[in-house]
């Protein structure tokens, strides 16, 4: 069996690599100097720093609105579901809910933010399956702040410091060093 050949691996750090690492590193380290946990802020810097700003609006977008609503979403029907077990302790009944639910964030996905549906649903499923019943609320609110502030920051530094702007300031450096 003749396979095609392998495309050549080369190993590249470009200026969207950097702005990444960077805003990722410095978001991490600002929360971890306040005490939060930076794991959510940072997935949103990720999502959101893409190769262009209308890439980044758009991976930035489904990552917050996904959150926004799978989170919201996730507090209703944790709700729904203390109402029946206040103590918690029924899972199945929960997978269930969790059934009804993932077509609920669907729809409002495809009305309102129609590449949300898998970071709204991953929110979904750990607030569901892995939050203490006392802290829920607080739990999916905290989530879908703290990924706001990374994809803000994402979007922050994307505009400022656009790939255009900054492949026109490499090249002149490049040009005065007569390269």
């Amino acid at each position: 069996m003749n396979l095609p050949p392998r495309p050549e691996f080369r190993l590249h750090v470009g200026w969207r690599t950097i702005k990444t690492t960077f805003t990722a590193a410095l978001v991490a380290i600002i929360y971890c100097l306040v005490g939060r946990n930076p794991a959510f802020a940072c997935i949103g810097v990720i999502f959101g720093l893409g190769y262009d700003m209308e890439d980044s609006v758009k991976n930035g977008g489904n990552r917050l609105f996904g959150t926004l609503i799978g989170g919201l979403l996730s507090i209703a029907v944790f709700w729904l579901y203390l109402l029946a077990f206040p103590q918690g302790g029924h899972t199945v009944y929960l997978g269930v809910l969790l059934g009804f639910a993932i077509v609920v964030l669907i729809l409002l996905c495809q009305r309102f933010w129609p590449g949300g549906v898998q970071p709204g649903g991953v929110v979904l499923c750990i607030v569901l399956f892995s939050t203490p019943v006392d802290t829920y609320v607080s739990y999916a609110l905290n989530r879908i702040f703290d990924t706001a502030i990374g994809v803000i920051a994402a979007l922050l530094v994307n505009y400022f410091l656009p790939r255009e702007r900054v492949t026109a300031a490499w090249d002149g450096l490049l040009h005065r060093l007569g390269r």
